[in-house]
């Protein structure tokens, strides 16, 4: 994994910031232009998911970042099922359906990728300190 230096350096923001831009050209037409309380429940969802990664990362603890991401990873799961029910209301063509469910999946896989990575290096990290403080990882408090 590369060396991240800002929220926007983050792959997964990278895509959930185009997957809104995306979302919010679809949505700023007929039918959805009529049904304002869907559309900007769908629109919030979306931008969720970019502001929990941006937010997250601004934590001080890999913990506190992972998260955030398992909020932003339920913000992409929750565009998702709005999506069905744009797809019901044929809101959206089936091909437009299935583009915006495949980047929801895709954002949200690469949100659990590098939620696992921090998990992974929060225990590296704390096994270490716990080597240093001279005590095994089952000596220290929990949390």
């Amino acid at each position: 994994m590369g060396l991240i230096k800002r929220f926007e350096d983050i792959k997964a923001w990278q895509r959930a910031r185009e997957f809104t831009r995306l979302l919010y050209t679809a949505t700023s037409v007929r039918p959805f232009r009529v049904d304002v309380d869907f559309r900007k429940q769908m629109r919030r969802a979306s931008v969720s998911i970019m502001a929990n990664i941006a937010e997250g990362f601004g934590r001080h603890s890999d913990r506190e970042f992972a998260n955030f991401l398992n909020i932003a990873r339920g913000s992409a799961l929750e565009v998702q099922s709005h999506l069905y029910v744009a797809l019901d209301l044929n809101y959206l063509s089936r091909e437009q359906f299935d583009e915006f469910y495949q980047i929801a999946d895709e954002i949200s896989r690469m949100i659990f990728t590098l939620q696992n990575y921090l998990r992974k290096q929060s225990r590296v990290k704390y096994s270490r300190e716990s080597r240093v403080m001279g005590k095994t990882k089952s000596e220290l408090p929990a949390g």
